[in-house]
């Protein structure tokens, strides 16, 4: 999956499958995650939130499976 670079202090890059619904993350730290069944509005709003970090920890991660690559 293709991810692209995002400012953020905790997130560095980030990538959408809509056909998966799946949500890629790296992290500054290095680790890489996908998160499963995630919807494409949530991908939109992550995107344009204001904290992108503050978004992540608020709405996706916990409230979707997750796997760490």
């Amino acid at each position: 999956m293709e991810r692209q670079p995002v400012t953020s202090s905790n997130l560095a890059e980030v990538g959408y499958d809509p056909e998966l619904e799946t949500l890629e993350v790296q992290f500054r730290h290095g680790g890489v995650y996908q998160y499963f069944n995630v919807p494409a509005f949530m991908y939109e709003r992550l995107i344009t939130a204001d904290s992108l970090g503050r978004f992540f920890n608020a709405e996706i991660k916990g409230h979707y499976p997750e796997a760490k690559l």
